[in-house]
């Protein structure tokens, strides 16, 4: 699917499937971002993948569907999970990178509480425009109602998983309470939203 960038929807509002929820770029060519509704499109426990093995392909920070693709031919529930959704007739859903997920936490912050302002969390190169690392108070609670906390559509004060392999080892996740992105073991319980893309042309 191609859009023209003066046809975009505004942030949040409901778009092919999901919410729009921004645009980023992946090796020079712009997308926008959708993520799923929370009803079809979210996990509540899933662990990424096996624990001490090597994804080499799925290590990518601004190509969700790429890294869940290689997860997937692992035969990793997780990734099987996004590829197989099926929501509005749309059937090209996957995990988000770890750019992706940032765009989510920063458009789609659930509650009021204070942000991680330490370190680098939130430098977002992928993100159109690129961002830099939070403050205490920015980015400040979404002001879509139905991504605020309690609302059907919003994101849990929790951390969720993104597609995007740290190591062996590892991978990256972001908490939805303070935006602190991180790696973890492969194996912990996490939650997961589907997001889905589409190009954007001037």
């Amino acid at each position: 699917m191609t859009i023209k960038q003066n046809e975009l929807p505004a942030i949040g509002s409901p778009f092919q499937g999901g919410f729009f929820a921004g645009l980023f770029n992946i090796d020079g060519q712009l997308h926008g971002l959708i993520v799923a509704p929370k009803a079809t499109g979210e996990l509540d426990e899933a662990s990424w993948g096996e624990y001490g093995k090597d994804i080499a392909v799925a290590t990518s920070v601004y190509d969700g569907l790429a890294n869940t693709q290689a997860m997937a031919a692992e035969g990793y529930p997780l990734a099987k999970w996004a590829l197989e959704l099926e929501i509005d007739g749309h059937t090209d859903w996957y995990l988000p990178s770890r750019d992706e997920l940032e765009i989510l936490y920063r458009q789609f912050k659930p509650t009021s509480e204070t942000n991680y302002p330490y370190g680098r969390h939130g430098e977002n190169s992928s993100a159109v425009p690129i961002t830099q690392h939070y403050s205490a108070e920015a980015p400040a609670q979404t002001s879509h109602e139905a991504f605020q906390e309690g609302g059907d559509q919003a994101f849990e004060d929790s951390w969720y998983w993104s597609s995007s392999q740290f190591s062996p080892l590892t991978a990256w996740y972001q908490n939805f309470d303070d935006g602190y992105q991180t790696n973890g073991p492969k194996v912990t319980e996490l939650r997961a939203r589907a997001v889905r893309k589409f190009t954007v042309t001037p």
